[in-house]
């Protein structure tokens, strides 16, 4: 039989306080405003050379990152933590769908926004393009969906890394890649990305009252976004 949210929320207050640190520790680590960030990490390492680059270290990697950094993840929470200020949002946790709408569309504009200065961009990548389409598209596929239901926006960030590694895999890298001072396959990648997402789903388990529904919803949302995007794109 399915567990009802309130029995899921009883089960949550007997956890020990330090399952719930590291749960949080987690959900920081991979909150949803990261994941532009860390597909264009991802992409630099696994193949550096469709940037024109020659990997992290680059300075011209560095600018990218730092500005895909600051669009999709330090302006919106900038926004989110004024809309926090002047009362709008009653906590940072967004457990209402009411108080989601706010960010949601704050955090799509500025990610439309990146979007179209990246697709009329030749020097961008079009495989990051693509996957910076998907995340778009699933935070607004997210938005509509919370209306009516809630899934998990830190599951859509994972189904939405786990689309991008399997879609770099089978066209944009090669079987292997070089990180630090090792070569590692494609397909090591996407098992150790693939653990990472049941770790976060767990981490949210953890802290909120999510069904399973909720978190498979959110994997399902933020996976077939990714290959929404390349059907447009390509």
């Amino acid at each position: 039989m399915r567990a009802s949210v309130s029995e899921i929320k009883t089960a949550h207050t007997s956890l020990p306080w330090s399952l719930r640190l590291v749960a949080r520790l987690v959900s920081a680590l991979f909150n949803p405003l990261l994941m532009p960030t860390y597909l264009l990490a991802l992409l630099i390492i696994v193949n550096p050379y469709i940037f024109g680059v020659n990997g992290l270290g680059d300075s011209l990697s560095k600018l990218l990152m730092l500005r895909v950094f600051l669009s999709t993840f330090f302006i919106p929470l900038v926004a989110i933590v004024m809309l926090r200020a002047t009362g709008l949002l009653q906590s940072f946790e967004l457990r209402d769908s009411q108080e989601r709408i706010a960010p949601y569309i704050i955090t799509g504009v500025f990610y439309l926004w990146m979007f179209r200065n990246f697709y009329s961009n030749s020097q961008i990548p079009t495989a990051y393009t693509t996957f910076m389409l998907g995340i778009t598209i699933a935070l607004f596929m997210t938005f509509f969906i919370n209306i009516f239901s809630r899934i998990s926006a830190h599951t859509v960030g994972m189904g939405a890394l786990v689309g991008m590694v399997l879609i770099t895999m089978l066209l944009f890298s090669y079987d292997t890649f070089i990180f630090g001072n090792r070569y590692l396959t494609m397909s090591t990648l996407l098992i150790a990305v693939l653990l990472l997402a049941g770790l976060v789903g767990t981490a949210r388990q953890i802290l909120y009252p999510y069904t399973p529904m909720d978190l498979y919803g959110g994997y399902f949302v933020g996976f077939l976004a990714q290959f929404i995007a390349l059907r447009f794109i390509f």
